[in-house]
């Protein structure tokens, strides 16, 4: 092994570790090194190219990358593919914005194959950037034979799904009331509106609605659309509800509402004059003149009367909904319902009075041409209204209103003539499909998905648009003949032309003879949502089943898939609804979801607030293990957000990657100097680590083992977020309480033997961890281990940590019992430690004694077996333990108010004042079985906290504590303690120094201080034996400063500021 150098550059070396990967193809590698083992198979999640990676990309990435390692050094063959995503709206709303394209007019002026071409030219807009930010941050995976959505193999195979789904009967053509955004001209998938609301103020207008049979009774509707009124053609009221005709005083006019929506209008009720009372069914049949003039011949065809409807409530409104069936959809489908409209109306004008760009048709002749959602029309509108005598009362309401997630413009409900894969058919299997999947957390898999499922609509695939997957439909002018295109070879067959590209440009020409007798047969103009394509996914990345088919087969369902939250109404649904209609099958066994990543105020990350830093300055500063790290062990790989802090990040370098490397360098040290000492060479060797007898080393071995044991166990699980505290909190007792406790046996100071029996122990450890945290921090890892395999033989050495397999548990160095008892040392030295902190009583000045105080005698058992740590690590002369809890603690019992309230009622405040005046004993007695009976209520340890408190004088002493054990720290010091706390801080100082100045520990030095403290001389002279111990050298006394030819000088501060001088000369 190399010397390891004092300082490390965390994201210097992790460059270097690129370019070695590179220079030995460490990924390829790895992959044809795995052929023919299990196969493990992934889906990577395609994203667009069109945007930067930001840090829910990176940490989505993060956790494909450590699973998928963690799945090769467990015995699989995993192939990792990269996929892009490159049709669709943000391609176009790209081009759009580029071009000055408004409408489809823009589009065909332009040519659909130039509009077409220039979308093309933008889909890999950052892929350089991506392959960049991919391979800095470590992930392992294939960009160069990745998959395209727009290459013509995974088109074809798009087309094929469509085709089984139509064989199937799940495809049909269909009038629905659907999410539309103005700013893209296309309509939207449910999942795809429900992702981007706002706070927004519209109009909230009650208007009335002359009835025919009588010119002065109106009926009253609310509405917060009033562009809608121009198409509306119902009036719709609860039949079960009551509603009265009331004489208005101030408007001297008659109206209808809900009986209990008098509030709407009316602050009391000597404003008006109930005339009649009548139910729902009275109405219903009412016939009323029209608002507007446009469309009153639709009279005549049912239009323009009172129906029922079970949605309409009486908390809200008048208790009466106007209803314009093309624009909302319970007002189509109660419409639909009461034959005011059928579904084979695709061309009636008033339910196509707004056109594909959100404008009033010229049907519509006072508001021809203009925008519905502006605030002019809304503004026009009333102005007619008010003019003809129908506004009542307006007002602006505050409420959520959903906007485009592309075009971040607010959408309208419209009728759409679309292309419908039914969802509604298949809710059973999507809900038995779903049950058979496995979610980390399985709370998003229980509730969020499964209630959307329940609910889930029939899905409009296709998409007036240009840039996409064109839908395979051929149709007869009269609609009845349809042709569905599964392939290529097909399209050939039946129409005399081979293609190799499948947009429209290449095939909107493309005609088909009529099998019967109908003419020709020409495409539909649309194109498939580009959520059904990434749903097509898993057979159009392998071309299935045009090839790879036996592959596809084995392989499928995915054996992991992850993504960030808002994939649980996109991508996740899209791929079981598909996967389900074609195979009844899920299309992934196991699904880890992902939080979101918010700015540190907790907002969505903006690149206009500058609210976050660039993820590659804050790689370039501190490298991307740190970043990997700190993301996948946070709240945001359980589905929560998280707020990202960059201090977070740098703590990982603080908390774990220093003294991680620290513990490394002090290992690799030691080793060398073992080495020098014995002229022998360190081979690690498993048995001479077996047969160390000390507790230590036995402790840290079986804790290494525990956790092996632990990590396999939750990675099976795809239990991330217990799997990474777990390794962290490992390398702290690695690190924190190992290396520290046990400096001195691996300088050799308790012999050579002592010291190879810790230096094996260290190996294996550091060894066996270095493995295992490849898949969480893949450069550190590849860091050490290229040093540390240097010490095993030839063939044992692997070009790369990650070739390495997972390693397997060590039966025989299990041993939970010593596990508990450093368990119990470190609660005991740690509860030592908060005492001194709390009195400022600093580690370095000795006390004499620490008691601790527990009725357990397994628990003081093994105390007594280690209590020289605890005396060294706590600075205390001496320690006593004791089962005498009578003599010193007093137990009292705290309960839990909230838990006790909710379960107990009313007799909580009968057993409350008894909880207080339990006695010592039966609180003992509690602490034994975990449970009490009160007033024949059980109570258990969920219930009542136990709180011991010393019952002791606490002017000199400091109690601590827990559940189970009680801590005193005696606070008086004596004047031998005092001076060897000092002795060791100058011990500290000189070794700082030493370490500051580039020495190893038997560099041969001439070491000296000078100080006129009296104090400290004399402490440093009892204590010379102590120093000499410790440093190895002696400590001489200097008469005067540093002379000129020191070889390194520090003044130093131990009972005063700048009290002593310590310096070095060379032998």
């Amino acid at each position: 092994m190399e010397e390891v150098p004092q300082k490390i550059d965390f994201a210097g070396e992790e460059s270097k570790i690129l370019k070695y990967w590179d220079d030995i193809k460490a990924f390829e590698t790895s992959v044809k090194m795995s052929e023919g083992k299990p196969e493990y198979s992934f889906y990577d999640g395609p994203p667009f190219a069109t945007g930067l990676p930001h840090y829910g990309h990176i940490l989505a990435g993060t956790i494909k990358d450590t699973i998928t390692r963690y799945a090769h050094q467990t015995g699989h063959h995993v192939e990792r593919r990269f996929g892009w995503d490159c049709h669709g709206l943000p391609i176009e709303f790209e081009i759009d914005k580029l071009h000055g394209v408004r409408t489809k007019e823009d589009v065909l002026k332009m040519g659909i194959p130039t509009y077409n071409q220039h979308c093309r030219s933008i889909v890999m807009k950052y892929s350089h950037e991506w392959e960049i930010v991919v391979n800095r941050m470590g992930r392992w995976i294939d960009m160069k034979n990745n998959y395209k959505t727009m290459d013509t193999p995974f088109m074809e195979s798009v087309w094929w799904v469509f085709q089984e789904l139509f064989k199937k009967d799940l495809v049909y053509q269909g009038f629905k009331v659907m999410p539309y955004s103005i700013g893209c001209t296309t309509p939207l998938s449910n999942f795809e509106a429900s992702s981007n609301y706002k706070d927004v103020s519209d109009p909230a207008c009650v208007v009335s609605f002359q009835t025919l049979d009588d010119e002065k009774v109106s009926i009253l509707a609310w509405t917060t659309t009033p562009w809608t009124l121009p198409s509306n053609l119902a009036l719709t009221v609860n039949p079960k509800m009551e509603y009265i005709k009331i004489n208005d005083i101030k408007r001297n006019q008659i109206f209808i509402l809900g009986k209990n929506r008098t509030s709407i209008l009316y602050k009391s009720d000597k404003e008006y004059t109930v005339l009649e009372t009548m139910k729902g069914t009275d109405l219903i049949g009412k016939k009323y003149v029209p608002m507007f003039p446009y469309f009153a011949s639709d009279a005549n065809m049912g239009g323009f009367v009172v129906i029922g409807g079970d949605f309409v409530t009486d908390d809200s409104g008048t208790g009466i909904v106007h209803t314009a069936p093309a624009y909302g959809e319970d007002d189509f489908n109660v419409c639909i319902a009461n034959g005011v409209i059928s579904r084979d109306q695709f061309k009636r004008p008033i339910l196509n009075s707004v056109d594909a760009n959100g404008c009033f048709t010229s049907d519509v002749t006072d508001f021809a041409g203009m925008m519905v959602k502006d605030a002019e029309t809304t503004k026009q509108i009333s102005i007619y209204l008010k003019n003809k005598g129908r506004m009542v009362n307006s007002a602006n309401l505050v409420h959520s209103y959903p906007y485009c997630w592309r075009s971040d413009t607010p959408l309208i409900y419209k009728a759409v003539g679309s292309w419908f894969v039914r969802v509604e058919s298949i809710r059973d299997k999507l809900l038995a499909n779903n049950d058979k999947t496995y979610w980390v957390p399985d709370f998003v898999k229980e509730k969020r998905f499964a209630n959307w499922l329940k609910n889930a609509t029939d899905w409009a695939v296709s998409r007036n648009r240009y840039w996409g997957t064109p839908i395979p439909l051929w149709i007869s002018e009269d609609g009845e003949e349809v042709v569905v295109i599964g392939s290529i070879d097909e399209l050939e067959r039946l129409s005399g032309v081979r293609v190799t590209d499948l947009h429209r440009e290449s095939i909107d020409h493309i005609t088909i003879p009529s099998q019967k007798g109908k003419g020709t047969l020409r495409r539909i103009e649309d194109v498939f949502d580009c959520w059904f394509e990434s749903g097509s996914m898993p057979y159009a990345q392998q071309h299935y089943p045009f090839e790879n088919k036996d592959k596809f087969e084995k392989i499928f369902p995915a054996h992991f898939i992850a993504e960030g939250l808002d994939q649980t109404r996109g991508w996740f649904y899209t791929l079981l609804v598909l996967s389900t209609a074609l195979f009844d099958k899920p299309p992934f066994q196991n699904l880890i979801v992902n939080g979101l990543v918010l700015a540190a105020d907790g907002k969505k990350m903006s690149k206009r607030l500058k609210n976050y830093p660039d993820p590659m300055e804050v790689v370039s500063k501190v490298g991307a293990d740190s970043l990997r790290l700190y993301l996948i062990n946070s709240p945001v790989v359980r589905a929560e957000t998280l707020k990202f802090q960059e201090k977070g990040v740098q703590d990982m370098i603080k908390d774990v990657f220093l003294p991680w490397f620290n513990a490394y360098r002090f290992f690799v040290q030691n080793c060398l100097r073992f080495e020098k000492a014995t002229n022998t060479t360190f081979q690690p060797d498993i048995k001479v680590a077996l047969a160390s007898e000390n507790v230590m080393d036995k402790w840290i071995l079986a804790s290494c083992q525990s956790l092996i044991a632990f990590v396999r166990a939750e990675m099976a699980a795809y239990r991330l977020y217990t799997v990474v505290p777990k390794l962290v909190r490992f390398i702290e007792d690695l690190t924190n309480w190992f290396v520290r406790l046990n400096r001195k046996r691996l300088k050799g100071s308790n012999g050579d033997a002592d010291c190879l029996a810790a230096l094996n122990i260290l190996y294996e450890v550091l060894m066996t961890i270095c493995i295992a945290m490849g898949p969480f921090t893949p450069f550190f890892t590849e860091y050490m281990y290229q040093n540390l395999k240097k010490a095993l033989p030839k063939e044992k050495q692997m070009d790369s940590v990650h070739y390495v397999m997972f390693p397997e548990p060590i039966q025989e160095a299990f041993n939970t019992r010593i596990e508990e008892a450093i368990s119990r040392m470190q609660v005991v030295i740690e509860l030592g430690r908060a005492a001194r902190d709390r009195r400022t009583k600093p580690i370095k000045f000795p006390l004499k004694e620490f008691m601790v105080i527990t009725e357990n005698q397994q628990y003081l058992a093994d105390l007594e077996s280690l209590k020289s740590y605890i005396l060294e690590e706590l600075n205390i002369q001496n320690i006593v333990l004791t089962s005498d809890e009578g003599s010193f603690v007093v137990v009292t019992a705290e309960a839990d108010n909230k838990r006790l309230g909710a379960r107990l009622k009313n007799d909580f405040k009968k057993i409350s004042p008894l909880i207080s005046k339990l006695t010592n004993e039966q609180l003992r007695e509690f602490q034994k079985t975990q449970t009490i009976d009160i007033l024949g209520h059980e109570l258990t340890s969920e219930d009542l906290k136990i709180i011991r408190k010393y019952n002791g004088e606490t002017t000199n002493s400091e109690p601590s504590g827990n559940e189970e054990i009680l801590t005193v720290l005696d606070l008086t010091v004596d004047s031998a303690l005092y001076e060897k706390g000092l002795a060791r801080e100058l011990i500290n100082r000189v070794q700082r120094l030493r370490k500051k100045s580039g020495l190893t520990f038997d560099d041969p030095v001439s070491m000296f201080y000078h100080t006129k403290e009296a104090e400290l001389k004399t402490a440093i002279e009892n204590n010379n034996d102590y120093i000499k111990e410790t440093i190895l050298f002696n400590l001489q006394f200097s008469e005067t400063t540093s002379p000129s030819n020191s070889f390194a000088t520090e003044i130093v501060s131990i009972v005063k500021d700048n009290d002593a001088e310590i310096y070095f000369l060379k032998n």
